[in-house]
């Protein structure tokens, strides 16, 4: 599965702390690496900005599937994301 990022993840990522940002992108590779990483997501009922999305610790990572793709459309705070 290939993961790709919308323009305004960048964004959200630069204003997150170095130490979060490494974690999230170790978590994410992890992710990646499984066999089925939806097996690690859970479904979002209210799609208007994910169908899906990841905890990481106190992070969530809100994205949609398509084509055997990981567009990410968000990625924040849990207090703050949705």
């Amino acid at each position: 599965m290939k993961m790709i990022f919308a323009k305004r993840v960048r964004k959200d990522v630069k204003n997150l702390g170095q130490k979060v940002q490494a974690r999230i992108k170790k978590k994410l590779l992890w992710f990646l690496k499984q066999e089925n990483p939806l097996d690690f997501a859970e479904f979002l009922t209210d799609s208007k900005i994910g169908q899906y999305r990841f905890r990481i610790g106190d992070y969530r990572i809100i994205f949609d599937v398509k084509d055997n793709c990981i567009k990410v459309n968000k990625i924040g705070h849990r207090g703050n994301i949705y």
